[in-house]
C-alpha cells in the first residue's frame, strides 16, 4: 500500500508540475487583449510612439510556447482589443438615424471586431507554430513574426473586398522621416519593418548573455536605418511645381440634414456662397456628394454652378448619378467635372464600395438594410482612372473608402499628376474615424510619391504633400475654404511601379529561411524542451 501511495503521490506531483509549466490561457489573452488595446494609442490622432515596441513586444512573448490553437486565441484577443476600440467611431454612423438604427450599433462593431480579429488570430498561430516546430535564434523569431503579421494584414486587405485600416504601419504616419520607407515597400511593407523592429525589445527580454546585447543592438540599428533611408527621401529633389491653385470647398453639412428635402437649396447655397469668396483658383474642389441631388439632371443648378466659375476654371464634385438600363436604374457614386459653362467634361464612378453603406452583400439572403439613403444599391465603377482636364494635370479619383487601399487608387497606364480624394466623414461626427482616415490618404501619398488633395463635408479636409505632410487642413466640424498651390508630384516611386510582388518576395523568403533553419536544427534545443514542444527562442 505504501508503494501504491508513493506511486499515486509521484503522479500526483508530475500532473501539477505539467500544469504549473503550462501557460495559462487566461491570463495570455488578457495580456494579448491589452497590448491590441494599446496599438490604438499609437495611430493618430495620438500617435505615441513608444508604445508600439511595448503593444508588439507583448504579444511577442505572450505567444512563447504555445500550441496552434492557443496561439490563435491569444492572437485573437489581441485583435479584439485593437478592433474594439480602434475601429469603435462605426458606431457613429448607425445613430445618423438612431431610431432605425441605433440599437444596432454596440452589435455591429462588436460583431465586425470579432471578425478582423480572425487576421491577428491566423499570424500569431502560424508564428506559434512554426517556432514551436523549428530551432531558431531571436532575431530569426522576430524576422517571422514581422512575416506573419504582415501575411495577415495584406489577407485584411484583399479577403471579402478588405479592410485594410490601421496598418501597424501607420503609427508612423505622423513622424516625416520613418513614414518614408513606404515609397518602396508599401504601407504592408512598412508594417513588416515596423513590427520587426517593435518586436526585438520583447526578443531581449528573453534573450540572455550576449544575445541579449545582439538583440538590443538590432533593435536601434533597425530604428536608425529607417530613419535614415527616410530621411534621404525627404532631402531628394521633387518635380517643379505644376503652378496650379485650387480651392478646397468644406461645407459642414451634418449628415442628418444633409439629404432632408427642405435643406437641399440651404446646402447649395452654402456651397456656392464658399466658393465666391474673393480670391483666385484654378480648380474647385466640392466633397462627395456635395450636391444633394442629380446635378447632370438640374440644368438651373449647374448654370448657377456656371455663374460661379471663371472662365477657364473646373470644378470637381462629388454628386450621385443614375443610368437606366434593361435591369432598371443603376445608381453610382460619381466625381463629376464641371466647366465655366456649366457642362459636364468628365467623370469617375467609384468602384470600390462601402458594404452595407453603399450595397448589400448577398442580397435577398441579408435581413440588414443599407445605412444611407437611397433608392437602390450602388453600382461599382470600372477601377481606377486618370482624368484629363483642361488646364489641370492629370488627376486620379478615389471617393471616400477608396483611399485606403494601397496600390487600389492610380491607374497604373497613365500615371497621374495629383490625386483629389473626395470623401464625406460627416458619418462619424467628432471621433477618431475621420483622424485614421486622414492617415491612409497621406499613406498613399508616400507611396505613390503624389499629392492628395482631400475634401470632406465636415473635414478633415487638407492638401498632402507627395512625402506625407500636410500642407493645409481644416478640421473637424469647420466651415470654410482651403486656397494653396497644388503640390510637387516625386517621380515615380518603387511600389508605384511594382506594387507588393517585392513585399510578397520578401515573405516567402523569410518563411523559406525560417522553415529551413528548423529542419536543419541552426540552434539545437535540449530533450526536454523537445519532448515538451516549447520553442527554441
Amino acid at each position: 500500500m505504501d508503494q501504491r501511495a508513493a506511486s499515486d503521490q509521484v503522479v500526483k506531483t508530475e500532473i501539477l508540475n505539467r500544469i504549473a509549466l503550462r501557460p495559462c490561457l487566461l491570463s495570455r489573452m488578457t495580456l494579448g487583449f491589452a497590448a491590441g488595446a494599446l496599438t490604438v494609442l499609437t495611430f493618430p490622432p495620438l500617435s505615441i510612439l513608444l508604445l508600439v515596441p511595448v503593444a508588439y513586444s507583448a504579444l511577442f512573448v505572450g505567444l512563447r510556447d504555445l500550441s496552434f490553437g492557443r496561439a490563435f486565441l491569444v492572437g485573437w484577443a489581441f485583435g479584439l482589443g485593437q478592433f474594439g476600440f480602434g475601429i469603435s467611431w462605426i458606431a457613429e454612423s448607425f445613430y445618423v438615424e438612431a431610431e432605425r438604427f441605433g440599437a444596432m450599433a454596440i452589435p455591429a462593431v462588436a460583431g465586425l471586431s470579432a471578425g478582423l480579429a480572425i487576421f491577428p488570430a491566423i499570424a500569431a498561430a502560424l508564428f506559434a507554430e512554426i517556432a514551436r516546430r523549428g530551432a531558431m535564434g531571436s532575431l530569426l523569431a522576430c524576422l517571422l513574426f514581422a512575416t506573419s503579421w504582415t501575411v495577415a494584414e495584406w489577407l485584411r486587405g484583399h479577403v471579402l473586398t478588405g479592410f485594410p485600416w490601421n496598418l501597424a504601419g501607420y503609427a508612423l504616419v505622423d513622424y516625416a522621416a520613418p513614414r518614408q520607407p513606404a515609397a518602396w515597400v508599401g504601407s504592408y511593407g512598412l508594417s513588416f519593418l515596423t513590427v520587426f523592429v517593435a518586436a526585438l525589445p520583447g526578443a531581449a527580454v528573453m534573450a540572455s548573455g550576449r544575445q541579449r546585447l545582439t538583440v538590443s543592438l538590432m533593435a536601434l540599428a533597425g530604428i536608425a536605418t529607417m530613419w535614415a533611408v527616410g530621411t534621404l527621401r525627404l532631402q531628394s529633389d521633387a518635380q517643379q511645381p505644376p503652378g496650379v491653385d485650387l480651392r478646397i470647398v468644406q461645407g459642414n453639412i451634418p449628415q442628418e440634414e444633409k439629404w432632408a428635402p427642405e435643406n437641399r437649396e440651404a446646402t447649395f447655397a452654402r456651397y456656392l456662397e464658399l466658393s465666391t469668396q474673393p480670391g483666385d483658383f484654378d480648380v474647385l474642389l466640392w466633397p462627395e456628394t456635395a450636391f444633394p441631388g442629380f446635378l447632370d439632371e438640374d440644368t438651373e443648378a449647374r448654370d448657377r454652378i456656371a455663374a460661379a466659375l471663371p472662365d477657364g476654371r473646373v470644378l470637381l464634385t462629388g454628386v450621385p448619378d443614375r443610368v437606366p438600363s434593361e435591369d432598371g436604374t443603376r445608381y453610382f457614386n460619381t466625381v463629376q467635372a464641371f466647366g465655366a459653362t456649366g457642362r459636364i467634361l468628365t467623370g469617375y464612378a467609384k468602384h470600390h464600395l462601402v458594404p452595407f453603406g453603399e450595397y448589400v452583400p448577398f442580397r435577398g439572403w441579408s435581413p440588414i438594410e443599407r445605412l444611407t439613403a437611397g433608392l437602390g444599391d450602388f453600382t461599382p465603377g470600372p477601377g481606377p482612372r486618370t482624368l484629363a482636364l483642361p488646364g489641370v494635370p492629370l488627376v486620379a479619383l478615389a471617393i471616400c473608402y477608396e483611399i485606403i487601399f494601397p496600390s487600389h487608387v492610380v491607374d497604373d497606364l497613365f500615371r497621374p499628376d495629383w490625386i483629389f480624394n473626395a470623401t464625406n466623414d460627416a458619418w462619424f461626427g467628432t471621433s477618431i474615424g475621420p483622424e485614421q482616415h486622414l492617415a491612409s490618404a497621406r499613406m498613399r501619398a508616400v507611396e505613390e510619391g503624389l499629392p492628395i488633395v482631400r475634401a470632406a463635408n465636415t473635414g478633415i479636409s487638407a492638401i498632402i504633400d507627395a512625402n506625407g505632410d500636410l500642407v493645409a487642413r481644416l478640421g473637424n466640424g469647420e466651415t470654410g475654404v482651403i486656397d494653396a498651390a497644388l503640390p510637387s508630384a516625386h517621380p515615380s516611386t518603387l511600389y508605384a511601379r511594382f506594387g507588393d510582388w517585392a513585399l510578397l518576395a520578401l515573405i516567402f523568403t523569410t518563411w523559406a529561411v525560417g522553415l529551413a533553419a528548423g529542419l536543419v536544427g541552426t540552434h539545437r534545443c535540449n530533450k526536454r524542451t523537445r519532448t515538451e514542444k516549447k520553442s527554441c527562442w
